[in-house]
């Protein structure tokens, strides 16, 4: 196995909606089609599986899956799985920790994604996954906060 890279992808985001509503947006595939896939699938326990399925999404209109296990799930308040971190290696596998924190303005999310190989296509996984979860946090934003489906 590579080493990894050192580094690792944060984001914060502020959702204005309670934070069972904001958990179960990525914890269940109700909650994952509502903004981001189709066809999702979550065992949202420790040893589940966690399945992300796109059609024609986004600009480039992706299809596809990645698939992982779910390392922690508290509900509301922890969230985290493992996915492929290197295209073309499903061996290699980032780990995304989320975490949910109740306040008065509604929930923020905290997700660190870590584990991406040091290898060139490991940094270009990463880089994808940095730019990528700013535009999945605004939409699971949108959804939780407005009802506004992908």
């Amino acid at each position: 196995m590579p080493p990894l890279i050192r580094d690792e992808i944060r984001y914060t985001t502020l959702v204005r909606a309670p934070i069972e509503r904001v958990y179960d947006g990525i914890a269940t595939a109700a909650g994952l089609d509502g903004w981001f896939t189709q066809g999702a699938a979550v065992d949202a326990r420790p040893g589940g599986e966690i399945v992300f399925r796109w059609v024609d999404f986004g600009g480039d209109r992706v299809t596809g899956a990645a698939r992982g296990p779910v390392l922690t799930a508290e509900r509301p308040t922890r969230f985290v799985f493992q996915w492929p971190a290197d295209d073309g290696e499903p061996a290699l596998m980032s780990t995304v920790e989320i975490d949910f924190e109740a306040t008065d303005a509604g929930t923020l999310i905290r997700l660190r994604e870590h584990g991406y190989p040091d290898t060139p296509r490991g940094l270009r996984a990463m880089l994808n996954c940095a730019a990528g979860w700013g535009e999945a946090l605004t939409l699971w934003k949108v959804y939780c906060e407005h009802g506004i489906r992908y």
